[in-house]
Formats: C-alpha cells, sequence, structure tokens
C-alpha cells in the first residue's frame, strides 16, 4: 500500500513518542478502534536532535498490530545520515521514513534509498529552513513535513508562523504530494492547518496527555470539520 491509500482525504496521526509507554500496546488498541489508520514514529538519534528517543526495537513489537488492522507507520527520522536506518525500519515493520532536509546533502539521492527498502518516503524541513528551499528538492516525495516546533521534544507549544508556511508549501507542491505538520497540533489550530493545505496533522500530547485517548482523538477529526 501507499500514502494514496492509506490518506481519507485528510489523517490525523498520533505519535507515539508522547504515549504512556508502561501502556503502549493498549493505547495502539484503544486508538486503532476508534478510527485511527496512521501513527506516527519518532526516531531520535541524540545528535541531529538532542535525545535518543524510540527505534527498531519498539517498532518490530508494536508494528504487526497496526499493520493488522491496515494501518500504516510513518517514521520520523530526526537522525544524521537517514539512510543508515531504512533496512532496519523497514525489516522492524515502517511503511514510510521522513527524514530532514538538513541532515543531508541529496535528498533525492536519499529518497531513492528509501524507495529500494519499498518504504514511502517524506522530507521534513525546520523552522528555519525556508519553504521554497524545501520544496526545491521534494520533487518525488510522497509528503512534505513542516515543523510547527524544533524537533526533538514532546509538548513544545504551536508555532502560529507555520501557518503561513503550510500555505506557502501547498503552493510550491504538486497536487499528489501531501503536506504534514507535526508540533503542538490541537483543536485551536488543527482546522487553520487543514484549511491552509495540510492534509497531514501529526498529534502527540492533544491525545496522550488526555485520559480519555478515543475522544481526544475524535475532538481533533471534529474540529476538521
Amino acid at each position: 500500500m501507499s500514502w494514496r491509500d492509506w490518506v481519507r482525504t485528510v489523517e490525523i496521526e498520533p505519535s507515539l513518542y508522547a504515549a504512556d509507554f508502561s501502556r503502549l500496546g493498549e493505547q495502539i488498541g484503544t486508538l486503532l478502534r476508534a478510527g485511527v489508520r496512521i501513527f506516527h514514529f519518532d526516531v531520535g538519534d541524540g545528535h541531529f536532535v538532542p535525545p535518543v528517543t524510540i527505534g527498531p526495537i519498539v517498532l518490530k513489537w508494536i508494528s504487526p498490530m497496526i499493520l493488522e488492522h491496515e494501518g500504516a507507520i510513518d517514521c520520523h527520522l530526526m537522525v544524521e545520515n537517514p539512510e543508515r536506518h531504512f533496512e532496519a525500519i523497514r525489516e522492524a515493520g515502517g511503511s514510510s521514513v521522513t527524514f530532514h532536509y538538513e541532515a543531508c546533502d541529496d535528498p533525492q539521492a536519499i529518497a531513492e534509498l528509501a524507495r529500494e527498502q519499498g518504504l514511502g518516503v517524506g522530507l521534513a524541513f525546520n523552522p528555519e529552513t525556508s519553504p521554497e528551499d524545501a520544496a526545491s528538492v521534494a520533487d518525488g516525495f510522497d509528503l512534505v513535513l513542516c515543523m510547527s516546533i524544533h524537533p526533538g521534544y514532546s509538548g513544545q507549544q504551536f508555532m502560529p508562523e507555520a501557518i503561513g508556511r503550510v500555505r506557502t508549501m501547498r503552493g510550491l507542491l504538486p497536487p499528489d504530494v501531501f503536506v504534514q505538520v507535526d508540533g503542538g497540533v490541537g483543536p485551536e489550530n488543527v482546522r487553520e492547518l487543514y484549511r491552509s493545505g495540510a492534509s497531514l496533522l501529526v498529534a502527540g500530547t492533544s491525545i496522550f496527555g488526555r485520559e480519555d485517548l478515543p475522544r481526544a482523538y475524535r475532538r481533533l477529526v471534529q474540529a476538521l470539520a
């Protein structure tokens, strides 16, 4: 399957980095039953971003549950030399990899290595990078991820200027490339982000920071209406 198969016009992607890891499988199951299609899986290496987060060992334990429900795992690689991780991500059950514009000299060549592993591929760019620079090398990618926080830590405040950056990026990309937003996404901004051109909306604390996960997820979905 591909991104075209996974996306139902717009998707709210729960970010597993914000989950309760003592109940990770339980929380994933709860959200699958609530209708989640795509889960966001953050990998940090302690170099490109300060924290070391989660990786293929965790991924291989949760991927069967998600894939059996015809879901997808969107792996956001906040790492240097992202190509070194593609094979392990694919073997652990990842569906797609997104790596950073700032982490490589030749994004097109790195994207081809991801395709060779049978993975979907996205290009992320940080708040300091202009949409024009990222879009100039985004040909052939499935999605472009506009960071609305500085990558690395969950729970940061949304940067309002990201809305304009999303709108600019949407205008620069062909219609078949999705725009994604990650960082501080919640009920107060999700609709404006969608109307600005984002169809993949990553939500961490606004879902996992709530006691009732299905209700938190549905609240975001309803805010899009």
